[in-house]
């Protein structure tokens, strides 16, 4: 009987870690992000670098309140090989996202996802604030839904720029 038992935790457990190990190491969709300037940039172009990628809304309070810490953490890690990108939901009215951007001096790119494929080849993403964070080779390592907590992030990111 704990022969079996041990086999039944043994088959149970090699799929969770499975399961586990490939949520930790998915690659970041193949995305373009059109800029607020009318610019580009992809994923491929932000290898190298960490990078943050915020998908948030004007009219979500939560995005608007976290803002101030996403603008301190480009500041303080940018010179570092950091990047953000905020990219604005499909239903934000983009003279909205720009009046947002100016007013607030948002020193990263801005992107408006006009169709909603951005944020769909990221998961689906519907909910905002959703931010992930991903490493120099293009591997997402964290997904936030809802306000991150900006300690653990930082300290993640100090992480990520040191690895090589």
């Amino acid at each position: 009987m704990t022969l079996v038992l041990t086999h039944l935790r043994w088959l149970l457990c090699v799929p969770l870690y499975g399961l586990l190990w490939a949520c930790t190491s998915q690659s970041a969709p193949e995305s373009n992000f059109v800029l607020l300037d009318g610019s580009q940039t992809s994923t491929t172009q932000l290898r190298g670098k960490v990078t943050l990628i915020n998908f948030w809304a004007t009219s979500c309070t939560a995005c608007v309140a976290e803002m101030p810490q996403i603008i301190s953490t480009y500041n303080q890690y940018q010179s570092r090989g950091f990047e953000t990108v905020a990219v604005a939901m499909s239903y934000d009215p983009p003279s909205y996202v720009v009046n947002f951007a100016q007013t607030r001096k948002l020193p990263f790119k801005v992107a408006i996802d006009n169709t909603g494929a951005v944020a769909k080849a990221w998961g689906d993403t519907k909910l905002t604030p959703t931010t992930y964070l991903v490493d120099k080779q293009g591997a997402i390592v964290k997904r936030y839904v809802g306000t991150p907590d900006f300690k653990e992030m930082n300290q993640l990111i100090e992480k990520l720029l040191a690895a090589t």
